[in-house]
């Protein structure tokens, strides 16, 4: 841990005595504009850790979905269940149990966070950027962001020129099959300065590379997806505008649960020849924004609808490590249908004033729906009694109305000083239904409040300190077991950000205490007599997240541009109050949390002739092992169960020849062939994507 911490602190100390060499240099870092307070501020004045990726950035470094953003941003993780299926953690929070996220996904204004395990596939496509707010966030954005909140914010359209793109991709995955990609934006004014429309599609085929020899599935984890998202903004008024957004996702997938084996073979469960339900990932997004400048503040009505439809196989395997040692494993056909409304009005101030503020109020209401039908085998060693059972279909419904106000209000004084803080009230009724008859009903409340302070020593470099809380609502336990309550978590930051050296420089800084309060935690009994599961899921948890995180980014010359970021997370559950049989015991480490992670990049900008400017970026990511234990399913001496270390290594090289442009691109250049998930003795983790080599075409009108 000294070490590190050491390594951490280096990293800083030569970036900062690097600038001092170099104050007199002209201004060369962008300065970036985030929306993470729900209003337009420089990313230096905010007090808030974010990590904010431009969709330029995003596009040279190969991000394709949230998998890659996660390996961009040291400290945040995943547990991916094939195309679509993540739970997103990050600050060293990781949770698997509840009914909502640890880190909300929004699209713009639309939350496209369903339940904790439904949470919408957004691919980095025709984007502005990517903002990744780091520690809770539940005053502003409410339940479902105690870690964190993850932002696409897209492009609007252009109300003054026609434009747009087109680009065609052929990549040649390592032991695989090809992925061909065919992106295009279409930018039309049809009224000028009044009324528009921008159009950004997208297709994919193929980029598999696991194989079922025992059902002669070859390369089955290829996708076909298709992304239409269409944006129509109307500005009848200078001070008015109405933009509405329609976004088709479709994506399916013959293997789609992305678990593999190191032989990059799936193995499946029961039957290993079965061929599993294809995996279909579909949504359709509506979201209407209606903003109104009042001059010195804005008014905006935000609106969402979400029809998303997932029809995906399971398959588990209980292996050596585990209790069960290979005597159970089973698989299902499941179902999940999910329509969510949620309606936002908030005013916010405009500019940076002496007096700003966000107050608004929030509505959700979701119906989801799960339908699975299972198959177990479990073998006994009774030769009397037959191992395989088909087990009865399995049926759950459950409905939220979510309620919530909230505010958040700075004043600034003696030029440089800013005060603030802010408070959200929630609440949340919910309904659980078996198919049959109403079981479950319940309502659950928080109050969530957040102060902060901030110091301008000079225009670019601000120091900060938050406290801040966030939470996930409660849930049902079915059958006559108590409810379980909402978490809370509470965190303490200290940090600064600010461009140094005339501009050649830039750093983000920070450090944080969270204590991680009335945890999730399960208890789960298996009777050999039923070859029956239950399990109770209570509030019986501590934790506490020790963290550092630094961001450095340094333009020695004119074209050439440095950059790192480092996250060291400690992290333990501190508290178990339980009797029996629990997940966990105090003292362990938090599941899924990387003690270290970074990044190191370059980019150099060159000129190929007068005419032909070009680019070459190099990429390297760093990701320690991650844990996870339960002591449930793995006895004391076989936990913690373990990923890999990971590294991975990228490269582009591009180049523009007028409108036209192409690149040849790497990503996993090493071939690494690693665990990113530990959850593999149940054969239910996924590994890193095979080396992929590939070129790009592009034509911009």
């Amino acid at each position: 841990m000294a070490t590190r911490m050491k390594y951490i602190t280096a990293l800083a100390v030569v970036g900062a005595t690097t600038s001092v060499s170099t104050m007199a240099q002209e201004l060369v870092v962008e300065e970036v504009i985030v929306t993470a307070q729900k209003r337009e501020q420089r990313l230096v004045d905010v007090p808030v850790a974010i990590t904010a990726l431009g969709g330029e950035e995003i596009a040279q470094k190969g991000l394709t979905n949230v998998q890659d953003i996660a390996f961009a941003v040291p400290g945040m993780a995943l547990r991916e269940d094939g195309p679509g299926s993540y739970q997103i953690f990050m600050r060293g929070l990781s949770n698997q149990y509840g009914n909502d996220a640890l880190v909300g996904v929004y699209l713009d204004e639309a939350p496209v966070t369903l339940t904790g395990y439904d949470q919408l596939d957004v691919r980095p496509i025709d984007l502005e950027r990517v903002e990744v707010l780091k520690g809770p966030q539940g005053t502003l954005y409410g339940q479902g962001t105690v870690a964190g909140a993850l932002r696409y914010i897209t492009k609007s359209p252009d109300l003054s020129a026609y434009g747009g793109s087109i680009e065609a991709q052929e990549s040649f995955i390592s032991g695989g099959d090809s992925r061909e990609v065919i992106t295009g934006v279409l930018n039309a004014p049809i009224v000028t300065d009044k009324f528009g429309i921008r159009i950004a599609a997208h297709a994919e085929e193929g980029g598999g590379w696991q194989d079922q020899p025992q059902a002669g599935i070859k390369d089955g984890n290829n996708q076909d997806l298709r992304i239409v998202r269409t944006k129509a903004l109307w500005k009848p008024t200078d001070a008015l505008s109405v933009e509405a957004m329609v976004m088709i996702h479709r994506n399916e997938s013959e293997l789609g649960l992305g678990y593999e084996q190191p032989d990059r073979t799936v193995t499946v469960a029961v039957d290993r020849a079965r061929r599993l339900v294809p995996k279909e990932f579909k949504y359709d997004l509506y979201n209407l924004d209606v903003k109104y400048d009042l001059g010195s503040a804005e008014l905006l009505s935000s609106s969402t609808y979400i029809d998303h439809n997932h029809h995906y196989p399971a398959s588990y395997i209980g292996g050596s490590e585990t209790i069960y040692q290979g005597a159970l494993e089973g698989t299902d056909a499941r179902r999940t249908r999910a329509h969510q409304f949620t309606q936002e009005l908030r005013v916010s101030s405009s500019g940076d004033n002496f007096f700003n503020y966000t107050v608004g109020g929030y509505y959700r209401s979701l119906s989801t729906s799960l339908f699975s039908l299972f198959d177990t085998l479990y073998v006994d060693g009774d030769p009397t009694t037959e191992d395989y059972t088909v087990n009865d279909p399995y049926y759950d419904r459950d409905t939220y109305q979510s309620y919530a106000l909230f505010a958040d209000i700075s004043f600034r004084f003696a030029d440089r000083w800013e005060i603030g803080g802010g408070v959200r009230y929630f609440e949340d009724d919910q309904e659980n239904w078996d198919g049959e008859t109403f079981v479950e009903k319940d309502s659950f409340d928080s109050v969530d409040p957040r102060v902060y302070a901030s110091f301008k020593a000079t225009d670019n470099i601000n120091v900060y300190a938050s406290v801040g809380t966030g939470f996930r609502s409660g849930g049902f336990n079915r059958g006559e077991a108590s409810n379980f309550e909402p978490e809370s978590l509470v965190s303490y930051e200290l940090g600064s950000k600010g461009v140094l050296g005339g501009g050649v420089f830039a750093y983000e800084v920070a450090v944080f205490y969270s204590d991680y309060k009335d945890m999730l935690r399960r208890g789960l009994v298996f009777d050999p007599a039923t070859r029956e599961t239950s399990q109770l899921i209570s509030n019986i948890g501590k934790a506490e997240v020790k963290g550092v995180e630094v961001g450095l980014t340094f333009r020695p010359i004119d074209r050439l541009t440095l950059n790192t970021t480092a996250t060291y997370l400690d992290s333990e559950v501190t508290e178990v109050n339980a009797i029996g049989n629990t997940t966990n015991l105090a003292g362990d480490p938090i599941d899924y949390v990387p003690e270290l992670s970074y990044t190191l990049g370059a980019n150099y900008d060159f000129d190929w002739g007068a005419t032909l400017p070009g680019f070459f970026r190099v990429d390297y990511s760093y990701r320690d092992k991650v844990s996870y234990i339960d002591l449930t399913a793995f006895p004391r001496e076989n936990t913690p169960q373990y990923s890999d270390d990971i590294a991975l290594l990228a490269a582009r090289l591009g180049m523009k020849i007028g409108q036209a442009s192409i690149e040849l691109f790497g990503t996993n250049l090493t071939n690494q062939n690693k665990w990113i998930d530990p959850y593999h003795n149940w054969t239910n983790a996924n590994r890193t994507r095979p080396r992929e080599l590939g070129i790009k075409v592009g034509y911009q009108f």
